[in-house]
């Protein structure tokens, strides 16, 4: 799709007519197995020998989820440098870096389609942009999202995919927080059902805002889920953390989630829970009968 640019590996050199393997195999880093990686994309990006969910970008997301058709909405918003930040590069040339990378203008993409019979607002993170920090940018997609949501009356689905606020732009970034979460009281207000789906990795501020605030909060296999880091936690509390401890399983072990869904799930998936959270009658009218004449 034209509004979505993507990393093309040359497989072959036209002028020796050689194959060239750079970029065809994956090791993976949980089995340690090598990967032929037309096979990592024909399985939606999981491993198949180990089931690990390799992180899958906000294009393939949305493909996978909605079914043909739908219509990418909110595009046009870019970010600005409201402090003219610097750290190793300025912030200018990390969100130009960014946007040639991507094809986006930020690190999130709106959509509206269907989803099964339901139809439903769709907002997907991209964790190449600028580790699909949370900006300005972000915070007001988003709660873009949630207004169509309520004037349309359809559920709300977002995924995220984040490390976190966007240090690069101070406090108009930690803003994003409590303008989403607001935003989110006033789509519960208007009884409208919202589902997050949380992947690898969904941390810091998004986790302490929208990621955890769903009606139905469910996750990929084994999505690094917290708010800080496990070094910084551990210097904190001065105490050893269990293994895994923010990993999906446990969160779903201690009450965080509802439910851990495979990707090749989970379209059936939220479907299922569509029809539970937003039942709609698909039934036709029925029609008035054909006047009798005398």
């Amino acid at each position: 799709m034209s509004w979505f640019k993507r990393d093309n590996h040359q497989i072959v050199n036209d002028a020796t007519k050689t194959v060239r393997t750079e970029g065809l195999w994956i090791k993976c880093g949980s089995c340690g197995n090598a990967i032929f990686k037309p096979d990592l994309d024909a399985n939606l990006q999981v491993c198949p020998k180990c089931g690990r969910h390799f992180r899958f970008d906000a294009h393939d997301r949305i493909e996978n989820l909605l079914e043909p058709g739908f219509k990418l909405v909110d595009l046009e918003l870019r970010s600005t440098d409201p402090l003219n930040f610097t750290d190793l590069k300025p912030y200018k040339r990390r969100l130009a870096e960014a946007q040639r990378k991507t094809g986006l203008n930020d690190a999130i993409v709106n959509a509206i389609g269907h989803i099964g019979p339901h139809p439903v607002v769709l907002s997907v993170m991209e964790f190449s942009f600028i580790g699909g920090s949370m900006g300005a940018v972000v915070g007001e997609t988003i709660a873009r999202a949630v207004d169509r949501s309520i004037a349309s009356h359809h559920p709300l689905i977002i995924v995220s995919a984040s490390g976190g606020a966007r240090m690069m732009e101070g406090i108009a970034s930690l803003m994003q927080l409590a303008k989403i979460s607001a935003a989110l009281a006033r789509l519960a207000d208007h009884k409208v059902p919202y589902i997050s789906l949380l992947t690898d990795p969904t941390t810091g501020g998004v986790t302490a805002s929208f990621a955890m605030l769903g009606d139905l909060n469910i996750a990929e296999p084994g999505a690094l889920i917290g708010f800080a880091g496990q070094r910084v936690i551990e210097q904190t509390i001065r105490q050893k953390l269990p293994e895994g401890f923010q990993r999906a399983e446990f969160q779903l072990e201690h009450g965080f989630l509802d439910a851990i869904v495979e990707r090749k799930d989970l379209k059936s998936y939220l479907a299922n829970a569509l029809a539970w959270l937003d039942p709609i009658d698909r039934t036709p009218e029925p029609q008035p009968e054909a006047a009798v004449s005398a």
